[in-house]
């Protein structure tokens, strides 16, 4: 389905927007309940070209859909792209509410792939309270966090890369020998006696050589406006289970643009491989102990995919600070940050010494 085709999702039997449905994967009208499959298609996610896409003309890319909108938040920066009936609302990444007026949306590289949702709102919602209610001397705001509205729905940007590696290094390879020392001692008797033991030393020899290396998938968030940490504790995702993109998945959520081009990803993704290449290296010097001096890798067979990732993000300001929640649009599972109450730790401190004192009373009165 191209994006020229899309253009609203209309109920059949009412008229209202449908929107996609996590539960049964249906595209649902909130008003009458009708339900209607999202078209199927036959396209795969496929790899592409790096290279060919790094000479992309701004002609050749599109918008999400016809009727995207998107919205900067005047205060983090992010721009999120979203599909009428939903509205800009509050920013996921800073929990300001968004006062800029929507645009069209700007055209972006198409995603080939994403997740679609399967993880509801309320499901999300009762896994939060639940992880909230986990998190002791949590101040009382925190608490209040858990309301429905607190997290929404929003699809990231990632790219993952394949790639045929090269490297030619230059090192030197330790080997382990032992020399028997003399050494002295007094015994229990005050005795100085001789013994002996074995000592390690190291031969050093020059190396050099090639290794060869492929990478399949590697995973980088194109997105700044979250931690890279909650990102990758949000993993693993079931990408064995991508679909073709369709706009119809994103009826009902937002989609964020991606901050971290093509380009920019593919650094990234060589720093996810160096210590696999690090570690090639080391095995084929071989010996005890590894020196690496140089390493020089070539990149070749590039190809990458952009894929939409489903998460529920919220975010808060406690005490000037911010406090940032994801969810797995997949799985459940919660990342985030969290404070702590300076007054319910104050009172615990208070509380266990008080206990103690009693405790000790208690003790010295049955003396």
């Amino acid at each position: 389905m191209s994006t020229a085709e899309i253009k609203h999702y209309p109920c059949s039997s009412c008229g209202a927007d449908l929107l996609f449905e996590p539960k049964d994967g249906m595209l649902t009208c909130p008003y009458c309940g009708h339900k209607e499959a999202v078209a199927e298609s036959a396209a795969q996610v496929e790899e592409q070209s790096f290279e060919q896409h790094l000479r992309i003309r701004p002609e050749e890319m599109t918008a999400l859909a016809t009727n995207a909108l998107e919205v900067k938040c005047q205060s983090c920066g992010a721009t999120s792209i979203f599909m009428p009936p939903e509205v800009a609302g509050r920013c996921e990444f800073c929990g300001v509410q968004i006062v800029a007026q929507p645009k069209s949306a700007d055209p972006i590289l198409i995603p080939g792939g994403l997740l679609p949702f399967c993880v509801t709102q309320d499901h999300a919602s009762s896994e939060l309270k639940r992880w909230l209610s986990t998190r002791w001397f949590a101040p009382n705001r925190l608490k209040r966090f858990a309301q429905p509205e607190a997290i929404h729905g929003i699809y990231l940007p990632f790219w993952t890369y394949d790639a045929s590696t090269r490297t030619d290094y230059t090192g030197q390879r330790g080997e382990h020998y032992y020399e028997t020392e003399t050494y002295y001692e007094r015994d229990a008797q005050g005795n100085e006696v001789a013994r002996t033991r074995q000592v390690q030393h190291t031969r050093w020899y020059p190396a050099s050589g090639t290794v060869l290396d492929a990478f399949d998938d590697i995973l980088v968030p194109a997105t700044q406006s979250l931690s890279s940490d909650h990102l990758a504790a949000l993993e693993p995702w079931d990408l064995e289970q991508l679909k073709p993109y369709n706009p119809a998945f994103l009826s009902g959520f937002k989609a964020q643009r991606y901050q971290i081009d093509l380009a920019g990803g593919f650094e990234l993704a060589k720093e996810t491989m160096a210590p696999t290449i690090e570690g090639d290296v080391r095995n084929d010097i071989g010996g005890d102990e590894q020196r690496i001096d140089s390493v020089d890798t070539n990149y070749y067979n590039v190809t990458f995919k952009h894929l939409l990732l489903p998460v529920y993000a919220g975010a808060y300001q406690y005490n000037g600070k911010l406090f940032q929640i994801v969810v797995n649009g997949r799985t459940a599972e919660i990342q985030g940050d969290r404070p702590y109450s300076v007054w319910k730790i104050a009172f615990f401190v208070v509380v266990v010494l008080l206990v103690i004192l009693l405790l000790t009373l208690a003790i010295n009165a049955t003396k």
